[in-house]
């Protein structure tokens, strides 16, 4: 009797088992249709895409052979468990300031840096808005990828209308469904890679309004200004799928000003390759942070990113893509530290703004601090 009511016991544990097993992959599969998540690329997108020479066997490469982990997985575990900076919050809020929105538009040319890989800039009369993340997370899962306290110095509503926006690529930390969907009926034009459109217009974009490009590919957006679509060494992804839509940096010409925008990348010959093409640069804005040695062909130590820097022959450095979020095991304040230690070394002209602080371009003087002491 005793062995029935166990097998009975039993068969009821694997029934109500499998059951919240149904019930957890309906769930998760029901959450996973959420827009935010985009869509893949399909139509004449996709023919277009099949044709690029950065696409292989579906899937979009690098020019160099990049591994994504460099080090084993049993490797990578540890150091996050054993090797943690113990200060990869700010156990303060950021030292930010508000935006002055006044102040910027008051001059020819002007950035304002609002915190990780956003920031927005005024260059001959336009208004030119990169990577911007100001829903306050970067993660796809509620209540996780916060910002920093303080980091938030604007919200989507207060910005200005935009005449081009930028996306370097569509990892969360850089594409944020939130912010797009409210800036659609202020931005001018939006300057992708290839793929990335499938999304925008998923979220309501148009086609008009999307310049969705290879790289190496130029734009005329006219008036003086021009764009040219300029590679990166990294990789793209939302959802389960990864490598269907193309990362990317731009070249972006002004009447008076030659900008480089860099999104996410490893260290390669592709700096010096477009600095020799495209540049001297009066500006160029780097990644510098959320790096680590498992992947460091994806992400530059910031001592890199000063040799990217010179690569690309510009005459001032804005690093980014720190102080906002959690995404590697060094402490928040760790790559300020580093890049500025070697800009002094290789005397390399760093801007070090914090975040929200107007930077007045035209001031050779202005936009250096070491503000993260604080």
């Amino acid at each position: 009797m005793k062995t029935k009511h166990k097998a009975a016991g039993f068969f009821r544990f694997l029934k109500w088992s499998a059951l919240t097993l149904v019930v957890l992959i309906g769930l998760i599969t029901g959450y996973m249709m959420h827009p935010q998540f985009g869509k893949r690329p399909s139509g004449e997108r996709l023919k277009r895409i099949e044709q690029s020479k950065q696409f292989k066997d579906g899937k979009f490469r690098n020019s160099s052979p990049t591994p994504q982990l460099t080090q084993s997985w049993t490797v990578a575990l540890s150091d996050y468990f054993f090797k943690k900076s113990r200060e990869t919050s700010p156990k303060h809020k950021i030292p930010s300031v508000p935006v002055n929105w006044d102040s910027l538009f008051t001059r020819s040319h002007g950035l304002v840096w609002l915190g990780h890989s956003s920031y927005l800039l005024r260059a001959d009369g336009k208004t030119i808005l990169v990577d911007p993340v100001l829903s306050g997370s970067i993660s796809p899962i509620p209540g996780s990828g916060k910002a920093f306290a303080g980091a938030d110095v604007t919200t989507t509503d207060a910005l200005p209308a935009i005449d081009y926006l930028f996306i370097s690529h569509d990892h969360y930390d850089h594409m944020d469904y939130k912010t797009l969907k409210a800036l659609q009926p202020r931005v001018g034009k939006i300057i992708v890679g290839l793929g990335v459109g499938e999304h925008l217009e998923y979220w309501g974009y148009r086609n008009d309004q999307i310049i969705e490009k290879d790289w190496w590919e130029e734009i005329d957006l006219g008036n003086g200004f021009h764009v040219t679509v300029t590679p990166a060494r990294h990789f793209s992804g939302r959802s389960i799928w990864s490598a269907n839509t193309l990362w990317a940096s731009y070249v972006l010409v002004t009447p008076s000003r030659r900008l480089y925008l860099g999104g996410d990348s490893g260290y390669d010959t592709h700096f010096k390759e477009i600095g020799d093409k495209l540049g001297p640069f009066d500006l160029a804005i780097l990644e510098n942070g959320q790096y680590d040695m498992s992947w460091k062909y994806i992400h530059m130590m910031p001592e890199e990113v000063v040799q990217a820097a010179k690569d690309l022959k510009a005459a001032k450095l804005l690093p980014v893509h720190s102080s906002k979020f959690v995404l590697a095991n060094h402490a928040w304040y760790e790559p300020l530290e580093r890049i500025s230690k070697e800009a002094s070394i290789q005397q390399q002209t760093l801007l070090t703004p914090r975040i929200g602080e107007v930077v007045d371009l035209d001031d050779t003087d202005s936009g250096h601090s070491y503000w993260w002491k604080n």
